[in-house]
Formats: C-alpha cells, sequence, structure tokens
C-alpha cells in the first residue's frame, strides 16, 4: 500500500481525502514520449493549457516559452515534421508556459539518438536553470544524473539507498549497490581491521566499519597497468579508439580497467596499481 503526503511549499496537494486538482497544482510534466498532439501545430500544443487566458496572451506567453527553448520559427509546424531533439523542446515549453513551481522530467533524453543527446541535454538544462523552478529528473543513465543534477537521489528495489552531492555520491557512494548506479565498479572481497582494510595493494582507509568483512570499491579509471602492483592475467582485450577495456583475472577476482591506446593481449600477464586514495570501502 502506497501511503503520505505530497506538499509544494506550505501547501498540501494530495494526503488521503484531499486532492488538488492537476490545473491547480503549479507542476509542469514532461513525458518520456514526449506526448505532442499531432493534429495541433507547435504553438497550438505549447499554448494548450492556457485555454483560460485571452487569446493574444495565449499567443504571447507561447511563443515567448518557444523562444526560450530556440523554436519560435517552427511554431507554425506540425509535430511529425520535427526532429526528436526538437519535440522534446516543444514538450518543455508546453511545461514552461504555465510558469510552474516544480517539473517533473521522466526520462527526458532516452527517446534521442546519442548523437543528439548531448546538445538537447545542454539546451533543456539551460532553459531549465534559466526559469528558476524545482526541477526532478528521472533517469537510469549515470552520465546524465551526474551531468546535470544539483542533488542525486539513487533507489534501489523502491528504496532510497542514499542522496547528496553528485560528486560525493560518486566518490563515496554508501554501498556496492549505490557504487554501481553510478556506472561501472570493480567490488574486490576484503577483510578490515581496526578501521583499515586488507588489499592487494595494501592498507586502505575503512573508517567506521566494524571488524569483518567488507567491499573495496574501485573504479575502472582508478585501476592502471603498470611496472609494480600485483601480477593479474589478462582475459579480454576491446580497443576502443584512444583506450582499451581490459578484464583481468586477479587471485580469481575479476578486474576492469582502461588503459590508453592499444592494450595487452588475452593469456598475457600484467601488474596492476591502484590508485587507493581514490577506494572506498564499504559493509555490503
Amino acid at each position: 500500500m502506497d501511503a503520505g503526503v505530497i506538499r509544494a511549499g506550505d501547501e498540501v496537494l494530495s494526503r488521503p481525502g484531499h486532492t488538488v486538482s492537476p490545473e491547480r497544482r503549479g507542476t509542469g510534466l514532461v513525458f518520456q514520449d514526449y506526448a505532442l498532439f499531432p493534429h495541433l501545430t507547435v504553438l497550438d500544443n505549447v499554448r494548450f493549457g492556457l485555454t483560460a487566458l485571452p487569446r493574444s496572451e495565449q499567443r504571447e506567453r507561447a511563443m515567448a516559452a518557444l523562444e526560450r527553448v530556440g523554436l519560435a520559427d517552427r511554431a507554425m509546424d506540425w509535430p511529425h515534421a520535427l526532429s526528436g531533439g526538437e519535440q522534446q523542446r516543444v514538450a518543455l515549453a508546453r511545461s514552461l508556459v504555465r510558469e510552474p513551481a516544480a517539473i517533473l522530467l521522466d526520462e527526458p533524453f532516452s527517446g534521442l539518438d546519442a548523437h543528439l543527446k548531448a546538445g538537447v541535454r545542454d539546451d533543456l538544462t539551460a532553459a531549465l536553470r534559466a526559469e528558476g523552478a524545482a526541477v526532478l529528473i528521472v533517469t537510469h543513465d549515470a552520465a546524465e544524473a551526474l551531468m546535470i543534477a544539483d542533488r542525486l537521489v539513487l533507489m534501489d528495489a523502491g528504496r532510497v539507498i542514499q542522496s547528496g552531492e553528485p560528486v560525493a555520491c560518486f566518490e563515496r557512494p554508501v554501498s556496492r549497490a549505490a557504487a554501481r548506479l553510478l556506472g561501472e565498479v570493480n567490488a574486490l572481497p576484503v577483510t578490515v581491521t581496526g578501521g583499515t582494510a586488507t588489499t592487494p595493494w595494501g592498507p586502505a582507509a575503512a573508517p567506521g566499519l566494524a571488524d569483518g568483512p567488507a567491499w573495496l570499491l574501485l573504479r575502472p579509471q582508478d585501476l592502471m597497468l603498470s611496472a609494480d602492483g600485483p601480477e593479474a592475467s589478462v582475459t579480454t582485450c576491446r580497443f576502443g579508439g584512444r583506450f582499451s577495456e581490459i578484464g583481468a583475472d586477479l587471485a580469481g577476482h575479476s578486474l576492469h580497467l582502461h588503459t590508453p591506446g592499444v592494450g595487452p593481449r588475452p593469456g598475457e600477464t600484467v601488474r596492476v596499481r591502484a590508485e587507493l586514495a581514490r577506494a572506498c570501502v564499504v559493509a555490503d
């Protein structure tokens, strides 16, 4: 069963037995699939929620919203004539035009091609920041979340497991699950004694952890091939242009790291160094 109270500032929007109607909530919503009306022009899509205003004011406000997202020149076009990125901008303009106190975006960039995503993301983020509204973005894209957010909330199986500034969440995850939500991570079993973890690369700080088994977390970029360090056997190597992705076996534990240029061949023995200062030790 779901229960609780939803507030916007001091106003209660929803609680058992009380719900504010959608048009009075001061909240904008941008859908994953844009949800533009195909039988309306771009202009009419944007001014759809302004029917209580005189038509001249509807047009003025709709055109101002389109100007903010760089699409004023497409006002009389039909949605099918726009690219995916342009349709997403129209959806945002439709949300902004009512000057909401909060805007909710559901996977706003998931439908865009990779080469379009960065540009559209930057443009929409700038428009949202200029608006000054509170913005909640739901996304499964770790890089997207890190680049956009002022504050992250990480959820696993419907439960909040960590929240805070993006850098803090990335560099100091509270668990393996939290670390993996923000990108690939190497997790190696270690033992903690007196606030210090014993690792293949030496001692690592484990403040606040009880003595016993724990996990050492290292991002691929915190591991590197070196003349020193423990030996590992290369299991995979995939060339990616400026770098190679390497899989390796270290005493029965799988590692994943990146190295510049062409990497070693599978079957070769290499030495791996770790930046333990960037490591994180967690209980689970």
